[in-house]
């Protein structure tokens, strides 16, 4: 499925490693498939476990720097942050720790730990996916082995390609705001002000280019079949070997917190 411009795997696009080796939609699938699992798991223990078993395996499989893993952390760590502290403070149950209106409870740290481990999971996921696929690849991918058809695969490339720019153009857009600020005689950009302004630009960039993309797909003939495959994406032993390795320490993990009476279900949420 190649249309002119579009080429195989982009030179330099993704470092080699061995998670890189393996087939996108197999990874995608993988990803979902463990997001969907611990959505019904509300104890600490079990996410935290599979979290910390995911973090090793993807700074192993992406050969990622420390330093990468940190960064790329630092939206799930929030998120989850403020997960853990609404669900401390919000749930109600045996009375921890009081100071005047606000009270955390025994339940809702519990409940928020294991919401919060369960993002950081999803997260440390989602940028194990990210490091190690190519957007081409993924197209390909799934057009060949999930079926699906050209206009969703480009769709899915075009956004993939805007994701990976977006720290890019974050960052581009926050300099160009603490110039401006600093040649009107301000301090420079502090506060939410310029977290919304920031983020405002982000989404009109990214609306306008998304618009741009969408007709430099039209006029390159997007839709238009018969096509055919270039580089073809094959599900090899390999894949199928990472698919039973990763289910089945899921399984294991699942099954020695259910051996040890600490699993819980979203029978957890109600008091």
């Amino acid at each position: 499925m190649s249309a002119p411009g579009v080429v195989g795997r982009a030179a330099g696009a993704v470092a080699d490693s061995p998670l890189a080796r393996r087939n996108p939609t197999v990874k995608l699938a993988l990803l979902l498939v463990v997001s969907l699992v611990v959505m019904f798991v509300l104890d600490p223990l079990t996410p935290a476990v599979l979290y910390l078993l995911a973090l090793a395996a993807v700074a192993a499989g992406t050969r990622a720097a420390p330093r990468t893993l940190l960064v790329a952390h630092a939206p799930f760590a929030l998120f989850a942050l403020g997960v853990l502290v609404v669900n401390a403070l919000s749930r109600p149950g045996a009375v921890l720790w009081q100071a005047g209106p606000l009270r955390v409870t025994v339940e809702g740290v519990e409940i928020g730990v294991a919401l919060a481990a369960r993002t950081l999971l999803v997260g440390v996921l989602a940028i194990g996916f990210l490091l190690s696929t190519d957007g081409v690849a993924l197209m390909t991918s799934l057009h060949q082995n999930a079926r699906l058809g050209a206009r969703v695969t480009y769709a899915i490339l075009a956004g993939y390609r805007m994701l990976q720019e977006m720290p890019r153009e974050w960052a581009t857009i926050s300099q160009a705001h603490a110039v401006r600020a600093d040649l009107s005689g301000g301090h420079g950009p502090r506060g939410p002000r310029h977290l919304a302004g920031v983020v405002f630009t982000l989404l009109v960039v990214s609306v306008r280019k998304g618009e741009r993309m969408a007709q430099a797909l039209e006029s390159r003939g997007l839709g238009l079949t018969p096509r055919t495959t270039w580089r073809p994406v094959l599900v090899t032993g390999a894949d199928w070997a990472l698919a039973a390795v990763v289910l089945g320490v899921l399984a294991l993990v699942l099954a020695g917190s259910a051996a040890l009476g600490v699993l819980q279900g979203p029978g957890a949420l109600t008091p």
